[in-house]
């Protein structure tokens, strides 16, 4: 009996230090489990150094920085900061399914321009944002899988490089359709130039209806990618199926939430100080809207399909690059006609001509290029200096800024 109460008192006093030791070891885990996180985030990222710029950014606007410098750093900061919502974007599409998956990657793929899109239009920058979608359209149909192919290209010199042209086929009639409804207000206002007075409006009313056909396209976009005719896209799929989450559900959407907040303080960052850059450095507005902003935004995309395009894996390449063009034209262009729409701003699809034309030009020569099935790294040559004699246009050619000299 004595040892019986022996026994029973030594796993009273076991469970009563068991029990004070459990929110240490509680604490302890869930530290460790922050580390790790933090590791596969933040150092896992190819541009991991370029965070610094985070911090650097809201202390120079806290400490009123000159504004160039805000803006550098805030451009900086955004480039890993795009990487990584773009990594945990498909974190999380592990535990929802391809469906989910698609649909969150359809809004949070292009994060970075989403935001200084809505950041543009409530400061009512409406060239700002319009370039900005622009040059994003531009850079991935032309340095990313221009770049992609040229680095296939070399990389596999001795091997066959094919890839599916179906996919490529339904993305190059999506791009068609969202350069027919920018063409169209722009021709219907040269056509009517100096007559009718009510031309504006018009123009306005037609973009407007157009952006709302562009959205049900895209999801009928989406709907043909995800239900009827996901076959077409099984090469990426498979891919994707031979990775694993590694991190769990609700730290990726932590992590995302976080990101995208200081995505969207950069963001503001950005938008209120680009003309002060512009002014500091002697470069235009249209130059840093269409060329260095979506450089920074679609870091995400130039790095992944460059890294697909080592592997020749063309076709993950190919949907990275022109997938992302796609999510622009079809998606976040007309959403950002509706949302300014909602805000009483007279946002339209008329991107001028000169800018319409080289959104012509590129998606016409990405269509050639793609038309065989196969590649080779001079069609990469030619897509990035198609986009190098761009960016020159834009570098010497002094854009008005919201009809401002």
């Amino acid at each position: 009996m004595d040892n019986l109460d022996l026994e029973n008192n030594t796993n009273s006093i076991s469970q009563m230090v068991r029990n004070k030791s459990d929110p240490v070891i509680f604490t302890n885990q869930m530290l460790r489990n922050f580390m790790a996180n933090f590791q596969q985030v933040i150092f896992a990222s190819k541009l991991s150094l370029l965070f610094l710029a985070v911090p650097l950014a809201l202390v120079a606007n806290f400490q009123g920085f000159a504004r160039p410098w805000i803006f550098a750093w805030s451009l900086l900061g955004l480039a890993p900061l795009a990487e990584r919502v773009s990594f945990l974007t498909e974190q999380i599409a592990y535990y929802t399914g391809p469906t989910v998956g698609g649909l969150l990657n359809a809004t949070c793929g292009n994060a970075t321009e989403i935001i200084i899109a809505l950041y543009g239009l409530s400061k009512n920058k409406v060239n700002v944002v319009k370039f900005s979608l622009l040059g994003s359209i531009l850079s991935n149909l032309l340095l990313v899988l221009g770049t992609s192919l040229l680095c296939a290209g070399l990389a596999n010199l001795k091997r066959e490089q094919k890839y599916d042209r179906k996919q490529t086929d339904v993305n190059s009639l999506l791009l068609l359709l969202g350069l027919l409804c920018h063409l169209q207000p722009l021709l219907f206002k040269m056509a009517l130039e100096g007559g009718d007075s009510s031309i504006a409006t018009s123009t306005l009313q037609l973009s407007r209806a157009s952006s709302i056909f562009m959205l049900l396209a895209y999801v009928a976009y989406i709907y043909f990618q995800l239900k009827t005719h996901g076959k077409l896209f099984d090469a990426q799929e498979e891919d994707e199926d031979e990775e694993k989450p590694v991190i769990g559900f609700w730290s990726a959407f932590i992590w995302l939430v976080g990101m995208t907040l200081v995505i969207s303080v950069l963001s503001e960052y950005v938008v209120g100080t680009i003309e002060d850059a512009s002014d500091s450095w002697g470069i235009s507005v249209g130059f840093i809207s269409i060329i260095l902003l979506p450089i920074v935004g679609n870091a995400a995309e130039h790095a992944g399909s460059v890294i697909f395009a080592f592997k020749n894996k063309l076709d993950m390449s190919l949907g990275i690059a022109m997938g992302s063009a796609t999510q622009i034209s079809m998606f976040v262009v007309p959403l950002s006609v509706v949302v300014a729409w909602i805000m009483d701003i007279q946002m339209d699809l008329d991107f001028n001509l000169l800018e319409t034309g080289c959104l012509a030009f590129t998606i016409i020569v990405t269509a050639f290029t793609l038309q065989d099935g196969t590649s080779h790294y001079m069609k990469g040559v030619v897509l990035s200096l198609c986009y190098i004699v761009m960016a020159a246009c834009f570098f010497v050619h002094k854009t008005p800024l919201d009809g401002k000299d």
